[in-house]
């Protein structure tokens, strides 16, 4: 792997792209900026000279063909994701999407067979779970730090319902505040907890006034062993980012879960009367997620199969039916 750079191409551009996962892949350790495509050209001439990339095109299929980009990077609107992830493993590239994967799970099985038959990678763009602090709590739990689990709560909220235009509220592009940040919690628990939900009952706020997206949802996702994650999701909310797991002889608290502060700390600990704190690990999460990724690539058994991306979507598809038909869904 030494002196190895994974070129990427960047699909689109999307501010998340722009403001945070490129300047990042710019700082990794095995990846370079390769080439940036868009449908428009000089939007995307734009970025690229932001960055220092020499190649701007002015079309997603020109990217792909390129045969110096070795990997992609999908941020487009999420009906567009599937398309475009198939359609990237078909060139031979490697695919790191942003979440939610797909509009559903078929949809999400589709894109892991096309990625797997074309001999690529496929991961799911959780920034978050590749931040040292998430694989350090799960080994408190497993330690027994805060004794047996009893209860998992998390919630991700923002207020951008004044900007009516925002594709997250256009429907029939996979608008709704499940699928933009519903999504983080539920995979914390699945992540935390080391297991599958068994069901879940979800009430949601589908507003006429955002082409009828869920602009706050709140649920119970249920576990084995009696344990169960409650939540809230929502785009028309104060807001907050944080996840708490209760156990019989202690908690943690990760004050800002998926958009760490500087200032914040890595998660609070309270077990046996004292409280600790872990400082703050001062990481760029979006860098290290993209290293992992090259990892993988060139090698290494990937931190998340693209198959936990297809059961993330289950989730969230038993989620959705749960909200609309207002009744409990097992899986």
């Amino acid at each position: 792997m030494e002196n190895r750079k994974l070129r990427w191409g960047i699909v689109g551009g999307a501010n998340i792209a722009v403001n945070a996962v490129m300047p990042a892949i710019a700082q990794t350790e095995l990846g370079v900026l390769e080439a940036v495509g868009s449908r428009d050209a000089a939007k995307s001439r734009e970025i690229a000279d932001k960055f220092g990339i020499a190649k701007a095109y002015g079309s997603y299929e020109e990217l792909l063909a390129d045969p110096a980009v070795d990997a992609v990077y999908i941020p487009l609107p999420n009906h567009l994701h599937r398309e475009w992830a198939i359609r990237a493993a078909e060139a031979g590239k490697h695919v790191l999407c942003e979440k939610p994967l797909a509009l559903d799970a078929r949809e999400a099985q589709e894109m892991a067979d096309a990625c797997r038959n074309a001999g690529v990678h496929l991961a799911e763009a959780f920034m978050y779970r590749h931040h040292p602090r998430m694989r350090k709590i799960r080994e408190l739990i497993r330690s027994g730090a805060i004794g047996e689990l009893r209860a998992i709560r998390g919630a991700f909220t923002f207020n951008n319902a004044g900007d009516a235009a925002n594709i997250r509220y256009r429907a029939e592009w996979g608008g709704g505040g499940l699928y933009d940040v519903g999504v983080y919690p539920l995979t914390a628990a699945r992540y935390l907890l080391e297991r599958e939900p068994e069901a879940v009952t979800v009430q949601a706020f589908f507003s006429p006034g955002h082409d009828n997206v869920d602009m706050m949802a709140s649920g119970l996702v249920e576990f084995a062993g009696g344990v169960a994650l409650t939540f809230d999701c929502g785009m028309w909310a104060d807001f907050r980012n944080f996840v708490e797991i209760v156990g019989t002889e202690g908690r943690i608290e990760i004050p800002e879960t998926f958009l760490p502060r500087a200032d914040s700390p890595d998660y609070i600990l309270h077990a046996k009367g004292e409280r600790r704190e872990e400082p703050a690990s001062r990481v760029n999460q979006y860098a290290l997620q993209a290293d992992s990724f090259a990892r993988t690539v060139f090698g290494e058994a990937p931190a998340f199969e693209p198959e936990d991306a297809v059961l993330n979507m289950k989730l969230i598809d038993a989620c959705y039916r749960s909200a609309r038909e207002r009744t409990r869904i097992t899986l």
